[in-house]
């Protein structure tokens, strides 16, 4: 994708903040005129921002090449700090560690306007579509992992007074290197009414299948027994989810109806298909036999490992850019594990929403020996 496709999502966002060009002023009249009344025949980069371009990155304050942090087990890192009214555009991290499973074990924490809560938190991988702790080549539109196990992050997050985000090495073993650059605006201010980013770690290990008499399938109207991806109170909408499965049975395991109560905890507004159905794939993405991995910039099943075994891994993603779902008081956002909740997987999520709120009270996140996706015995 190019700098400019890859920057759209941000672009519509800049005209939001009323800090850049609107997405009309970016395209050409229609039929291809010329000169007009208007500058809508100009391209927003081509135009005079009002903002300063900035970065914080892990460089070697010496001068030396020594541009990374080490990171004991246990220590905290702080990667961005700064004042003022901003937002950031773009993360990007690599990282060097000996244990396999460092994705789950290091934590990315963001925290805004000087909260002591996070709005946050989340195991490095699962933040960015990695929720198995494997590394896998994609590209969506707002994360992405390249060649070299580089990690991409295009979600824009705003702040009005300071922003701050950490990592925390929560694994056993010491990550030798890690490496950050993220870039940022710095404004003057930020309209009233800008909305906070927030990404949220859930996981259901296994879920309960719930079975009627007889061990049959039972009505699931309100999707009270539903996986849960985020559950929050405010004002905002939902940008999204990543989703890591691992099979404990045979079979087919996406099912599940997707579920958004939205303003009501009594019952879901939004009830889709099925699983592959909300990931804007079908047919099991192609079944037992003929599954393969795609990604796309809205949506993607990026990894596709032994498909409807037991073992069977799945990572997905489903961005809701087009028409991010909102809310004015209360969201939820669920997905039935298996038809009616009949099966009993292994769910690793992380949520993407923005919110009225500079912080939301988390679940606390489970510890690292739970976190790591395995098969288990149900």
């Amino acid at each position: 994708m190019s700098t400019f496709k890859r920057r759209g999502f941000f672009g519509g966002a800049l005209a939001a903040f009323g800090l850049g060009a609107s997405p009309a002023a970016a395209q050409p009249p229609a039929g291809g005129g010329g000169m007009g009344r208007r500058s809508g025949f100009l391209p927003e980069y081509a135009r005079a921002q009002s903002y300063k371009s900035l970065k914080q990155s892990s460089h070697d304050t010496t001068g030396g090449n020594g541009d990374r942090w080490p990171i004991k087990p246990g220590a905290t890192q702080e990667i961005f700090n700064q004042q003022g009214p901003g937002v950031i555009t773009h993360i990007w991290f690599t990282i060097s560690a000996t244990s396999p499973t460092h994705l789950k074990e290091i934590v990315l924490r963001g925290y805004w306007d000087g909260e002591s809560k996070p709005s946050v938190e989340v195991p490095v991988g699962d933040f960015f579509g990695l929720n198995l702790a494997d590394y896998v080549i994609y590209e969506s539109q707002y994360l992405a992992c390249s060649p070299g196990k580089s990690l991409n992050c295009y979600f824009a997050m705003p702040y009005r007074k300071s922003a701050r985000f950490t990592v925390t090495n929560e694994g056993q073993q010491a990550v030798g290197a890690f490496y950050s650059n993220i870039d940022f605006l710095s404004v003057d201010a930020l309209p009233p009414d800008t909305l906070y980013f927030h990404a949220q770690y859930r996981q259901e290990t296994p879920t309960r299948a719930v079975r009627g008499p007889g061990g049959g399938d039972v009505l699931n109207p309100d999707g009270k027994e539903n996986y849960v991806y985020c559950e929050t109170r405010g004002r905002g909408h939902l940008m999204g989810v990543t989703l890591g499965w691992v099979q404990n049975a045979e079979r087919w395991m996406g099912e599940g109806d997707d579920m958004i109560f939205i303003d009501d905890e009594s019952k879901p507004i939004i009830i889709g298909t099925g699983s592959e159905d909300y990931f804007l794939g079908s047919w099991n993405f192609g079944g037992r036999e003929g599954a393969k991995a795609f990604s796309h910039h809205q949506y993607g099943a990026h990894l596709i490992q032994s498909p409807e075994r037991t073992g069977g891994r799945y990572c997905c993603y489903r961005f809701h850019g087009d028409n991010p779902v909102t809310f004015t008081r209360y969201l939820k956002h669920t997905m039935e594990h298996g038809h009616a909740n009949n099966r009993s997987d292994m769910y690793y999520s992380c949520a993407y929403w923005y919110q009225d709120r500079p912080f939301t009270d988390f679940p606390a996140l489970p510890a690292v020996a739970d976190r790591l996706p395995r098969v288990a015995q149900v």
